[in-house]
Order: structure tokens, then C-alpha cells, then sequence
């Protein structure tokens, strides 16, 4: 018997794919006889039709892969100098950004006057400056 347009029913009353329908033989008939929504509906309490579980994507896979790969990272296996891997160039960008937005930080909220700020800028710029914890030392300094 066909019963593809009672499928297309239930997943619509139920709000499931069509796939996930599950009709029970013992109910056959009474399944075949249901033309509205209403008895779709009353044959779902009565547990003539039921929802299958939802289909997960397995994890295992995944899981065995990144165990695999994560081996063989230890000191050993790193390769080309430090500064192959952190050039001493990027470590400088960074450390003159930071400096450069605490000054500006600084600036717009009247920690520092501009005078003090492009002293303190032109020192970061030459490199005079450590980091940002020796320029907050400085700052004190200029507000003294």
C-alpha cells in the first residue's frame, strides 16, 4: 500500500523530516484511512505513528584523527631558529602598537598634555621604551 502522501502528512504535523516517520504495521488500516490532519494527529497519540530519533554525526572519527596528530610535537620536532618562528620584527610591531594605543589612551583621557605625549611617542618610536609597563612608569614621570 502507498503510503507516501500520509508520510508527507505526518512530517508536516509533526514538524519532522519525512524520513524520520515511523508507521506501525499494527495500525496499517486505520493509518491508510486518515485523510486530514486531525486524525494524523489522533494516531500520533494513539502511537500508530512515531518520530524516529534524530541522526547524530559521530565524533569517533574525528576524535582518532586529532589523537594522531597531536603526537609528535614535542621540542624535538620544532624546526628553524626562534626567530624563524617569531621573527624579531613581529615581536617589535606588536610591542610599538601597544605602546602607541597606550599613549593615545592615555592622551584621551588627559593623563598626559600633547607635549608629554609626542616626547613619550618619539622615545617608543626610538625604542627607548621596553614595554608598557615602563611606559606607565614614564607617564608618572611627565605628570610629576
Amino acid at each position: 500500500m502507498n503510503l507516501k502522501s500520509k508520510r508527507r502528512l505526518a512530517a508536516s504535523v509533526l514538524g519532522v523530516g519525512k524520513d524520520r516517520i515511523i508507521f506501525d504495521v499494527e495500525y496499517s488500516d486505520l493509518i491508510q484511512d486518515a485523510i486530514t490532519r486531525s486524525t494524523i494527529r489522533g494516531l500520533v497519540g494513539f502511537g500508530a505513528i512515531k518520530v524516529a530519533p534524530e541522526k547524530g554525526v559521530s565524533r569517533g572519527r574525528f576524535r582518532e584523527r586529532s589523537r594522531k596528530l597531536k603526537r609528535g610535537r614535542g621540542a624535538g620536532s620544532t624546526e628553524g631558529g626562534a626567530f624563524a618562528r617569531n621573527p624579531r620584527k613581529d615581536r617589535w610591531i606588536a610591542k610599538v602598537r601597544a605602546l602607541r594605543w597606550r599613549l593615545k589612551v592615555a592622551k584621551d583621557r588627559k593623563e598626559i598634555t600633547n607635549s608629554a605625549y609626542k616626547k613619550l611617542y618619539k622615545q617608543a618610536k626610538g625604542g627607548q621604551v621596553r614595554g608598557v609597563k615602563h611606559l606607565l612608569d614614564l607617564i608618572k614621570e611627565a605628570k610629576k
